[in-house]
């Protein structure tokens, strides 16, 4: 029997944080697409290569663990970096709940 489903990434327009989980360095940018594998998003030209690094993503109501996989250079002074989804693992999420709102007052 042949399998006719199919994950495909769809159309996604939000604003986003990408967060170096090693340096916490931010990286801001807009969602292109995503799927339940992996995101796109566009960000400024000058971002660093982050390639092969563990980033948490937060779009709107989407957080995602993830490693960067490619970086494309785009005609109008932008990149696009690919993401691929990660598993959640224990660690990754204490390290959320510790880190993610350091600078920010309660």
């Amino acid at each position: 029997m042949e399998e006719r489903r199919q994950i495909n990434r769809v159309d996604f327009k939000a604003n986003s944080v990408i967060v170096d989980k090693e340096t916490l360095e931010k990286y801001y940018g807009e969602v292109k697409n995503v799927s339940p594998l992996g995101i796109a998003i566009t960000v400024d030209k000058n971002t660093p290569d982050i390639v092969g690094r563990d980033v948490i993503v937060v779009a709107e109501t989407l957080i995602m663990y993830a490693d960067v996989v490619r970086i494309d250079k785009e005609a109008n002074a932008t990149k696009t970096i690919a993401l691929k989804a990660r598993k959640f693992t224990p660690d990754v999420l204490e390290y959320l709940f510790e880190h993610i709102a350091q600078d920010v007052e309660i």
